[in-house]
């Protein structure tokens, strides 16, 4: 499935400028068509997903309990 700049930018959440710098910088492949740019949605599933193992890695330590420590002394 093909995408636009603006279906793209939403489908990344970030700005169509962004995408189309991307674009330039042939980080993102695009085909023109004589008119606008399509871009292939296929090659962000392997992006996505390790964006969500990420954000899950990062929720386990933020929601890790700190352990007491045994060695401090109550200087009262």
């Amino acid at each position: 499935m093909y995408l636009t700049i603006k279906e793209a930018a939403e489908y990344l959440s970030i700005t169509e400028e962004a995408v189309q710098s991307l674009i330039q910088t042939k980080r993102i492949r695009a085909v023109f068509d004589g008119e606008s740019y399509l871009i292939n949605k296929e090659q962000f599933n392997t992006h996505l997903k390790q964006v969500e193992k990420y954000k899950e890695l990062i929720e386990e330590i933020l929601n890790e309990p700190i352990p007491e420590d045994r060695d401090i002394k109550d200087e009262d």
